[in-house]
């Protein structure tokens, strides 16, 4: 599994939903399922999946698919 693939299973894991509906355009509160709460298990989620831990700063700033990859990669993610 590459780690785009990663991601995207852990978007789909934590705002249960299909894989299939998550592009690199969602954005937060833009998906119904995407919620505040959502959001914080969205955050485990990744902390988890690529072992990293994540600073508030980037915790708020992670508005969509696209930021999250650009901010996980700060932590040393390659994609």
């Amino acid at each position: 599994m590459t780690t785009n693939d990663q991601l995207y299973a852990a978007f789909a894991t934590a705002l249960q939903i299909d894989a299939a509906v998550i592009t690199d355009a969602m954005a937060y509160n833009q998906q119904p399922e995407w919620d505040s709460v959502a959001h914080m298990a969205l955050v485990a989620e990744l902390e988890s999946v690529f072992d990293v831990m994540l600073d508030t700063d980037d915790i708020l700033a992670m508005s969509s698919v696209a930021a999250a990859r650009t901010i996980l990669a700060k932590y040393g993610v390659v994609f």
